[in-house]
């Protein structure tokens, strides 16, 4: 064993594969302990080998991502799911995670924001590119809400937090991975995630997702 965090790729184009395999075998990367072309082998596949994390695109012939998302969970609820496409239609990102995926990224994402991605699945965190964050963000942002208050509810909220917390907590509805508002607030690494956990923990919350739509419904702060 080599000590990274292992991965079972399904995915039913084997030059796609073979690429998502190339990139995520890097010096700093993960292993891919295991392949299927399609989502009704995903959960044979995770019970033979089970890896920390599942890398599955979300349509496939005979069982797409969100149908083996929802037999692999029944079979085996702790497993985690990152789901793979070439697209984020609104419809699918949001199914993908009310189904129990851990992350929605694009194939065009960069080698290392993916590897970035299966790393943050590993240490509980959810996983979503920029766009997918942005898109859900805007979609719960458009939800009605009884009696309107939202905002001041949101607000009340992030006045719990520090203003470098708060700073992080906008960074985070931005999209951004750990590395990424490291670079931008000039923080260490482990200091990013001692602040994430702290605002998770001030506000109640349980992932980034909730940071960045409570961020968004506070918006004018």
């Amino acid at each position: 064993m080599t000590g990274r965090p292992s991965v079972v790729l399904i995915d039913d184009d084997p030059l796609v594969r073979a690429g998502l395999r190339m990139m995520l075998g890097g010096p700093d990367g993960v292993a891919v302990v295991a392949e299927g072309e399609d989502g009704d082998q995903v959960v044979e596949l995770y019970g033979r080998h089970r890896p920390d994390v599942v890398l599955m695109d979300i349509r496939m012939a005979r069982l797409d991502g969100l149908g083996a998302t929802r037999a692999l969970l029944a079979a085996y609820p702790d497993a985690k799911v990152l789901v793979l496409t070439t697209f984020d239609a609104d419809d699918y990102v949001l199914e993908a995670l009310r189904v129990g995926a851990r992350g929605f990224v694009l194939k065009d994402t960069p080698p290392d924001r993916l590897v970035a991605a299966v790393h943050e699945i590993v240490a509980g965190e959810h996983a979503l590119s920029p766009s997918v964050t942005a898109l859900l963000v805007r979609q719960v942002s458009q939800e009605p809400t009884p009696g309107d208050d939202r905002a001041a509810r949101a607000r009340a909220q992030l006045d719990r937090l520090t203003e470098r917390e708060l700073d992080v907590a906008r960074a985070v509805a931005r999209g951004g991975s750990n590395a990424d508002i490291s670079r931008e607030l000039y923080l260490g690494v482990p200091t990013v995630k001692a602040h994430i956990s702290s605002i998770l923990a001030k506000l109640d919350l349980t992932n980034r997702v909730q940071i960045a739509l409570l961020v968004q419904d506070g918006a004018d702060l």
